[in-house]
């Protein structure tokens, strides 16, 4: 097979990296890519924006299975138009997307459906947002609707807090368009997952969950993040809670996409808090989780291509189970300086082929770039450092032994990645 992975992010390096493991695949694209990913895939420079190239590209190359990585480009409809076209892609199409581009549809479909998920309130105006805001509880969350990388969360534990955050979004335009209509939601407490799920609009595979830390700093301070770290399994994550999640929300979601019309193919992720009356969606993506990804993958035994190409044949019913690898692992994110608000980029990196060459290391590019012939920082998250380990612990301590070795000017990372008694 000839496989085409879109987008050039810590996620899709971990993609490839997969990929390019399984018997069945012959060569690998990656557009745009990144130097990580170069090493393992020959990289188009193609924007996964660019829908019509990348048609294109499919259509010369002869790809025979296209993975999408990023949201964007399902937003706008790049699954549909290779469908169109006779193109084999794993993500699903425009419509069925929402359930990641628009959180106010997502939270009205669950709560058509009766999926178990926080209340909320839906608010375009920043006068009745404040109102509801004076006569609510605190905490609360404040979720911009539209996609906003992962920053579109505020968890305000103060009512000046909310205030802020709900006039920044509906005043200030701080997201854009993304945040033109905001939900004030309920704040629930527990242990917060992440699962990740395979469906081709009927039957439903969920992957192995995984815990991601979405704050910039330790002990969960400072703003969200596109996530700053992750580790798989979840120990608390039995058999019977997995079944009672896909049960009780993951069938649920996709039955309900695909009675209006919009059948979802490919992966379904979502956001889950485990409180004591039991799994509640906190939020459902349309894509591979980032950082989850880079340490859900490296457990899998089972190859990821058959998998994927269940998915896009309608097979996924033929899939027994998935077999996964014993032991845990663990990711550690470094980010530049500035990071969440103004990442300060530019900067040389050193020591990634030192980190790399640890025993059961991966070191996953995800904002990179070559300039001079120096690897240098090209974005907000630089590089997802991922280890095995017999138990989690050991996973982390050989993360953490890679993330010394490596330095740019500016980096931060958090220190409590799977740290006993710090939940992320």
């Amino acid at each position: 097979m000839r496989v085409l992975v879109i987008g050039g992010g810590g996620r899709e390096h971990a993609l490839v990296w997969k990929i390019a493991q399984s018997p069945r695949v012959t060569k690998v694209f990656c557009a745009p890519g990144n130097p990580g990913i170069a090493t393992l895939a020959e990289c188009v420079p193609i924007p996964a924006g660019n829908i019509p190239d990348l048609l294109t590209f499919a259509r010369d190359q002869s790809i025979d299975l296209t993975v999408v990585g990023p949201e964007a480009p399902l937003a706008d409809g790049i699954a549909d138009t290779f469908r169109q076209a006779r193109l084999r892609i794993f993500g699903p199409g425009q419509m069925a997307a929402r359930i990641e581009t628009s959180k106010v549809f997502a939270k009205d479909l669950m709560r058509r459906r009766g999926i178990p998920t926080p209340s909320a309130e839906t608010f375009t105006d920043v006068t009745p947002a404040l109102e509801y805001l004076r006569n609510h509880t605190i905490p609360v969350v404040i979720k911009a609707d539209g996609l906003a990388q992962g920053k579109g969360v505020v968890v305000a534990t103060t009512l000046d807090e909310a205030k802020t955050a709900v006039t920044d979004l509906l005043e200030q335009k701080v997201l854009g368009e993304s945040g033109s209509t905001i939900m004030i939601e309920e704040f629930v407490a527990g242990d917060e997952l992440s699962v990740m799920a395979l469906t081709d609009g009927n039957t439903v595979l969920p992957l192995l969950a995984s815990r991601d830390y979405k704050r910039i700093f330790d002990h969960d301070q400072g703003p969200n993040t596109g996530g700053m770290g992750s580790f798989a399994p979840v120990t608390s994550v039995d058999s019977i809670m997995m079944e009672r999640i896909t049960n009780e929300i993951l069938q649920p979601t996709v039955d309900a996409l695909s009675s209006l019309g919009s059948p979802y193919r490919g992966l379904l992720y979502a956001g889950i808090m485990l409180t004591s009356n039991g799994p509640k969606a906190l939020e459902c993506n349309a894509r591979f989780g980032d950082p989850e990804t880079q340490v859900v993958l490296p457990l899998l035994k089972t190859d990821l291509v058959d998998l994927l190409d269940a998915v896009v044949a309608h097979q996924l019913d033929s899939i027994s189970e998935i077999e996964w690898h014993e032991g845990a692992a663990v990711c550690v994110v470094l980010a530049s300086g500035g990071y969440p608000a103004r990442p300060d980029i530019g900067k040389n990196i050193h020591g990634v082929s030192e980190a790399g060459n640890l025993d059961d290391v991966t070191v996953f590019h995800a904002g990179t770039t070559m300039s001079d012939e120096e690897l240098t920082t090209a974005g907000g998250r630089v590089l997802g450092v991922m280890a095995r380990g017999s138990d989690h612990g050991t996973a982390r301590a050989k993360a953490y032994e890679a993330v010394e070795k490596i330095s740019f000017e500016g980096m931060q990372h958090r220190n409590d990645i799977y740290h006993e008694g710090v939940k992320p």
